[in-house]
């Protein structure tokens, strides 16, 4: 009879990356940690000896715990956090499941530093169009989903970022940054170690739209035209960035599970 307490990796993989996937919190211990010092997308570290202090953080949200194979230390604070009324399960044979199954992994140490609350913080120009909603959407969904952006004029970023402890990004003669002719969203992917069927083909359409190159996937006029529109809707550019996450999750969902649906009129013709 299948676990209550367990998801598989199969069922936790189909949740990664869209808005309402569960809040991961990664309990392994330190020495197998630095083994292979990868995350599971959008996780967070957390000491399982500590669990009754930080347990209530998570009231409300729906928690998946994971440990290196799945075992006591996962399955013990999933359930300290259910003790606490929290909706919490343990995964399936742990990070080394995941791993092998290939499932996307997060390279931790290119991670920037936290800020006293655990957040990474960013900095870039206002008025985002495309790569400046696609970085942060990629950040939220897997790699900090409390990250801070913070939208100033072009001119501003490289102090603002010095006097706040910010990352600057897709801005000139930054890390994260355009490289030759891939733009900030494909640096990102490859600097985490994002890789995935999905993602590819989303940072081929960001690509072909943010660079004015839409002869190179279908799809990019279209995407572009959307954030042409959006950036057009709101004068406050965390309320469009806030919008544009729902742009960029049914693109995601598109290139991950729809690319091969059409649709026709009449439903059930046939063509003549």
């Amino acid at each position: 009879m299948p676990s209550t307490t367990e998801i598989t990796v199969q069922q936790l993989s189909r949740l990664a990356g869209l808005p309402d996937a569960p809040v991961l919190v990664d309990v392994r211990v330190e020495e197998d940690y630095q083994a292979d010092p990868r995350l599971l997308p959008a996780s967070s570290r957390r000491d399982f000896r500590t669990v009754p202090t930080w347990a209530a953080e998570f009231t409300g949200s729906r928690v998946v715990v994971i440990c290196q194979k799945g075992q006591k230390l996962s399955q013990g604070v999933a359930a300290w956090l259910r003790h606490e009324g929290i909706a919490a399960e343990s995964l399936e044979g742990g990070f080394e499941a995941w791993a092998a199954a290939k499932a996307p992994l997060v390279t931790a140490g290119a991670i920037p530093p936290r800020d006293d609350k655990g957040r990474t913080v960013w900095v870039t120009r206002a008025r985002p169009k495309v790569d400046r909603i696609a970085c942060p959407w990629l950040i939220r969904r897997f790699v900090d989903p409390n990250a801070v952006f913070l939208f100033v004029d072009a001119a501003e970023v490289p102090a603002v970022a010095d006097r706040f402890a910010a990352v600057p990004f897709d801005i000139d003669n930054v890390f994260w940054s355009h490289r030759g002719e891939r733009c900030t969203f494909d640096t990102m992917i490859e600097e985490f170690g994002l890789r995935s069927e999905a993602l590819d083909r989303l940072a081929l359409i960001v690509r072909a739209a943010d660079t004015a190159r839409l002869d190179m996937v279908p799809q990019a006029a279209g995407f572009l035209a959307a954030s042409l529109g959006l950036s057009r809707m709101f004068r406050d550019d965390l309320e469009q960035l806030e919008a544009g996450m729902l742009i960029y999750d049914s693109f995601f969902r598109w290139c991950r599970d729809a690319t091969e649906e059409t649709h026709n009129w009449p439903s059930g013709s046939k063509p003549l």
